[in-house]
């Protein structure tokens, strides 16, 4: 796994969790209706259900095949996609992590407030030690608008001019995942995601992990 990983920026794994597990979590998340945006729902890691399943064993296990040690949940969010909830994503790097406060060092910004938690765009040794997991809670099927990669994208961070070329260039793969199943993936690894053509729902909580919360020199991750 970690070998595929290091390679590919990304590992996908099947039934991590139990499909009653999934149903349950939906459940759960169904009743966070005031948070909701059209996408999903953000900040999730002050939500004590998803606390618990970001530290759940399994999960905490896959980074340690992974990364080589138990690494440490800062951020989730629900990403939720149907035919009613629809949208695509170009091509891109996850750059922006949550923190305590903005900071000027070299390599970071700009930064944003996003429902009064603070991003910045961080650097890419710095995202290189970052880790996200997307649990699938419905299966991820060709036609609910999955997760696009172009493998192998993930040794550094790209100019937006530089994303669409090499997407345009280089192989892209699509992600199908069952229910329960994950996608481990690098912040760095170019992706996208098209439009539902189907009214099944694509529910994905995407949790991300890291070494430690002390990210650089006086700048400390945010929970979000």
């Amino acid at each position: 796994m970690r070998e595929q990983f290091e390679r590919n920026g990304f590992s996908i794994v099947e039934s991590v969790i139990q499909p009653s597990e999934c149903d349950d979590m939906i459940a759960r998340l169904e009743r966070f209706t005031e948070y909701r945006s059209r996408a999903g729902i953000r900040n999730l890691m002050t939500f004590p259900e998803v606390a618990a399943i970001s530290n759940d064993p399994r999960l905490i296990g896959l980074t340690i095949h992974i990364i080589g040690q138990p690494l440490i949940p800062f951020k989730a969010t629900l990403f939720e996609k149907s035919g009613k909830a629809n949208w695509l994503v170009a091509w891109h790097q996850d750059t922006a992590i949550p923190v305590e406060k903005a900071v000027n060092s070299d390599g970071w910004g700009p930064a944003s407030v996003k429902e009064g938690i603070t991003f910045m765009h961080a650097p890419a040794p710095v995202l290189s030690k970052i880790l996200a997991i997307r649990i699938h809670l419905d299966a991820s099927t060709d036609s609910n608008g999955p997760l696009r990669v172009v493998p192998g994208t993930h040794t550094k961070r790209l100019s937006d001019d530089d994303l669409s070329g090499v997407a345009a260039v280089r192989p892209q793969e699509v992600c199908t995942v069952g229910k329960g199943g994950v996608i481990a993936m690098s912040p760095l690894l170019v992706h996208a995601s098209s439009k539902c053509n189907t009214d099944e729902p694509r529910r994905v909580l995407h949790i991300e992990y890291a070494r430690e919360l002390e990210i650089g020199p006086n700048i400390r991750l945010a929970m979000a």
